[in-house]
């Protein structure tokens, strides 16, 4: 037991750096396209010698991109729908995630260059092949960022496990986002045949993407090689999502809208300052080569504000740290706002808006994984992936504003095709400035009103949901085959053994309703006396659950049961339960299921009662071995159970 407990570890933590790793390639890419990739092409797709042509092609490329990204919008949710509709032997998201990462990453290395001159040399052309590039590598690229971060409900029911593995992905993400600004000038230069102030040319920006993509590309693999998709009854169902349902779907979960509306505000605001960092560095106190020390101060601090969240948030909820990081960032922007040409204050006010920017994105990506079952329950259907689209959805939207405001934020404030910070008027310096902390501090505070005045799904209303949906999973037990048809020969009986040292009450007198109406199948409950749950026949596990607090067997002769401990316990996360067995594994009668630990649950002010019900569709006759009030042992038989006169 100790060996597979030992394995099982090992796997969860293999898992957890290849996805980790995955996160930290695929952020590294997104850095470089939201951010670094508008800086390649407003200062150094050109050279001063192209002049007016050159202010007009930026122009031109800039209102390209962000007509793109509104387009591929509308796509987004039917890329999500796609992969929610895939099914192959390697899982719902791997597919696309290797996909995704292959050929976005080819088409971001040549987004990279002239495009073999063609810039200068046939500008209507390069704009043509430029636009149907780009829009081949955001599709792709959307594929994979879809089909990564929607791995997070696939991997757990839970709320808290979430937590744990969006950390996990948010650690490598922080290093993959960070270490991109750590690079860039050094391999910039490193690649350039001409310095250029110290701002490099176009042969080391093409370099930086080439490094920039091959490291996603590996990342993907790494992910498809070393993650796994648990699979779990819940996530079945019984229908696919049309294309025409698309829309819909999202429209009438109101939690997701709500907070899609606050995501996508702020993603843009933030977006703008953070794209335009580098330009301040470079135009303002000019030497782009000190962002370097902003991008290894944010790597090291950021690991530590994303290591934050989990306690932060079981301490004082995420709704909290959500508004507590909104005003360490509106503190900052004023704070930047008067740095002038201070280093230290220009870095202490850029790292302090960098720090809460992973604590609000894992609060939003906790709250868009828990509508997924917000939705599930509202509505009966399971939708993955198209809810979890709506997040690199929000971040193209901000980034189709940024991409927009910072190019035309260059060309109003002199800052392209080769100037320096000696050319940038006291007026371009004000212009940029408004855009750079003014209007993205506006858009922070809106998107954080709507937050407050509209978002409620929190971690005590996820519980609740995910209660309500397990009342209905004994549904997804049922089979339509019977026991008889499991067992041909007619007058098979099983004996139920009792799993749960403890006194035998009647089931009725639970205080839950759900099992004491019956409307989840015929049994008995245990007031436990020791906290081992043992097999209560020979089958298969059939059901297993995050939270550990439940287990669906099924017997080999086709008896199927659901044993429960405790009531409310889904709101104990998992804490205080020990499971030995895995979905598909098969038992013997008396093997150890689960522990728990019954101090934990009544420390929580939960009651430990353990509910044992049969869940077939054709119940099986009764035979109760056992008088209520009686004090059983769980090697003892409590049910003899027999399929006679059930259904062939």
């Amino acid at each position: 037991m100790d060996a597979e407990v030992k394995q099982s570890k090992s796997r969860k933590i293999t898992s957890r750096l290849a996805y980790s790793f995955g996160a930290f390639g695929h952020d590294a890419f997104y850095a470089t396209l939201s951010t670094y990739f508008i800086m390649f092409v407003t200062s150094h797709l050109f050279d001063k010698s192209s002049g007016a042509q050159g202010t007009k092609m930026i122009a031109y490329i800039t209102m390209i991109i962000a007509a793109l990204r509104f387009v591929e919008l509308a796509i987004d949710p039917l890329i999500g729908n796609a992969i929610d509709n895939t099914n192959s032997r390697w899982g719902h998201f791997k597919p696309w995630i290797v996909t995704g990462g292959t050929i976005g990453s080819v088409v971001l290395a040549l987004l990279f260059t002239s495009l073999g001159g063609l810039n200068t040399s046939n500008p209507i052309l390069y704009l043509i092949v430029f636009a149907i590039l780009y829009i081949t590598m955001d599709i792709f690229y959307s594929f994979k960022d879809v089909g990564f971060w929607s791995m997070i409900p696939a991997i757990s029911f839970d709320s808290a496990e979430r937590e744990k593995t969006a950390t996990y992905a948010r650690v490598g993400s922080n290093i993959g986002q960070n270490i991109v600004g750590v690079v860039v000038m050094p391999i910039v230069l490193m690649f350039s045949t001409k310095a250029n102030s110290g701002q490099g040319d176009n042969r080391g920006w093409m370099a930086f993407g080439i490094i920039i993509a091959a490291v996603a590309l590996i990342s993907a693999l790494a992910v498809a090689m070393g993650t796994k998709e648990n699979d779990s009854e819940l996530r079945k169902n019984t229908e696919k999502t049309t294309f025409k349902q698309v829309f819909k779907v999202l429209a009438r979960n109101d939690q997701l809208m709500w907070l899609s509306l606050t995501y996508g505000i702020y993603t843009a605001g933030m977006a703008i300052t953070n794209s335009l960092e580098l330009y301040y560095f470079t135009y303002i106190l000019g030497d782009a080569s000190k962002f370097t020390l902003l991008g290894s101060l944010n790597a090291i601090i950021g690991v530590f504000a994303v290591l934050a969240f989990p306690p932060l948030a079981k301490k004082f909820s995420r709704r909290k740290v959500f508004f507590l990081a909104i005003s360490v960032m509106i503190i900052a922007l004023i704070m930047f706002a008067l740095a002038g040409q201070s280093l230290p204050m220009i870095l202490t006010s850029a790292v302090l808006f960098y720090i809460p920017q992973p604590l609000i994105f894992l609060v939003v990506l906790m709250v868009l994984s828990d509508s997924v079952e917000y939705g599930q329950l509202k509505f009966g259907h399971r939708d993955e992936s198209l809810t979890l689209s709506v997040r690199p959805l929000l971040d193209k939207l901000g980034g189709a504003i940024s991409n927009g405001v910072v190019g035309l934020t260059a060309v109003w404030a002199g800052m392209t095709a080769g100037a320096t910070a000696g050319d940038v008027t006291s007026h371009g310096q004000a212009i940029f400035k408004l855009m750079m902390f003014g209007v993205p501090a506006a858009m922070i505070l809106i998107g954080a009103f709507i937050f407050f005045k509209k978002v409620k799904l929190d971690e005590k209303m996820h519980a609740e949901i995910v209660d309500e949906l397990e009342k209905t999973w004994s549904t997804h037990l049922e089979t339509d085959e019977t026991p008889a048809e499991i067992e041909k020969e007619d007058g098979i009986t099983t004996l139920y053994r009792n799993p749960v040292s403890g006194k035998l009450i009647s089931l009725d007198t639970v205080a839950d309703e759900t099992f004491a109406s019956g409307s989840m199948g015929k049994g008995f409950a245990i007031k436990p006396t020791d906290g081992q749950v043992l097999a209560p026949f020979d089958g298969e596990v059939v059901a297993t659950f995050p939270t550990r607090h439940a287990i669906g067997l099924r017997s080999d002769t086709g008896v199927l049961t659901l044993i429960h401990i405790g009531i409310g316990t889904v709101e104990m996360r998992g804490t205080g339960f020990v499971q030995y067995v895995e979905k598909g594994d098969h038992v013997k009668q008396g093997q150890e299921l689960i522990e728990f630990w019954q101090p934990a649950i009544k420390k929580a002010g939960l009651d430990d009662t353990v509910m044992v019900v049969i869940t077939n569709k054709d119940m099986p006759e009764f035979d109760y071995l056992k008088e209520l009030g009686e004090d059983v042992k769980d090697s003892e038989d409590v049910l003899k159970l027999s399929n006679t006169g059930l259904s062939n």
